[in-house]
Order: C-alpha cells, then sequence, then structure tokens
C-alpha cells in the first residue's frame, strides 16, 4: 500500500535522529523474542500473590505467539519492507521470519493486556505503563524500518484480543478475588 511506504520513508527522512535512533533500537530490543514479556511472565508466576495474574499472561503470550508466529506469519508471508521499498533503511537487528503479523507488537499487548485485565481497579495505572511500553516497542518496529504499520496494527489487534479471550476463558478457575492485586 502506497500510503505504509509513505509514512515509513516519512519516519525515516523526517523523523529519525541520532538521539531517537538509539532509543527505538532499545525499545525494540526489549520486544526480540520476546524476552522482555517471557520475563514478566515468570516473575509474575514466581511470585505466589501474582501467580493467576502470571498464568493468565503466559498463557496469552503462548496463544498469541503460536497464532502469530506459528501460524500466520508462515500463511502470509510477506515481504519485510526495507526489503521491498526503495531508500528504506533498517536500522535494527535484521529479522529472519516474514513481516506479518508483527510478533513483537503481537506478544507485547498480549502480555500487557492480559495483566491489565487482571488488575483490580486500583492499580489499573500499572496496566497503563504496560500498554505504554507496549505502545512504543509497537511503534519502534515502525520506526526501525522492521514493519508496515498494517503488521504493527494487526499485531496490536491479535495480542489484544487474545489476552481478552484469554482472560474470560480463565479468570473464574484462576483468579480468587483476593489475590487481584
Amino acid at each position: 500500500m502506497a500510503w505504509e511506504e509513505a509514512f515509513l520513508l516519512y519516519l525515516q527522512n523526517n523523523v529519525r535522529t541520532d538521539v531517537f535512533d538509539q532509543i527505538m533500537r532499545f525499545f525494540s530490543f526489549l520486544g526480540n523474542a520476546g524476552w522482555f514479556w517471557i520475563l514478566i511472565c515468570i516473575v509474575l508466576v514466581i511470585y505466589k500473590p501474582t501467580r493467576s495474574i502470571g498464568i493468565i499472561a503466559s498463557v496469552s503470550l503462548a496463544v498469541s505467539a503460536g497464532i502469530c508466529n506459528g501460524l500466520l506469519k508462515t500463511i502470509i508471508n510477506r515481504t519485510r519492507p526495507y526489503d521491498a521499498i526503495e531508500g528504506l533503511e533498517l536500522i535494527a537487528k535484521m529479522p529472519h521470519d516474514s513481516s506479518f503479523p508483527s510478533g513483537h507488537s503481537n506478544a507485547s499487548f498480549a502480555v500487557a493486556g492480559a495483566v491489565t485485565w487482571c488488575l483490580s481497579k486500583n492499580r489499573k495505572w500499572i496496566g497503563v505503563i504496560l500498554i505504554l511500553v507496549a505502545s512504543v516497542i509497537a511503534f519502534s518496529r515502525l520506526y526501525v524500518g522492521a514493519h508496515y504499520p498494517t503488521d504493527v496494527i494487526a499485531g496490536i489487534i491479535l495480542g489484544t484480543s487474545t489476552s481478552l479471550l484469554i482472560y474470560l476463558l480463565l479468570r473464574k478457575r484462576i483468579i480468587k478475588p483476593v489475590e487481584q492485586i
């Protein structure tokens, strides 16, 4: 789509700076192989008061990653924008899978969404922070030239909807009212 190419080239030619490059590379690195979100799930599972939240977040991450990386990327097999758009430079580690949907965005919103759904009302601010981090990771994938906007949007939708579905399926079985943080 022409608007996606124009948007990515606009970011490269008008928004990229040395300082932003470093910041966006860092946030993109946080999403590599989902390690940051896996670490959050592990910490939540280890700590007994948050164990149920960690289980829901872990299941959400596993299911959404399976759909995203195991199924959709293989079936759709979209070429990365830096390979398809003349003049677009990738300024991050080169991915070795296809572009659609964004695995970084998917994993980020699967965990951030799951944790947010599970939090009590007076702790939703934690979810806001996680969603902000997830949003910056998602944007970083556009900024570094690794994804098209529709890849990122699809990853956000997939991760968020998976987290909500898993939360709705597991909340009454796993979360006890006194455990909610």
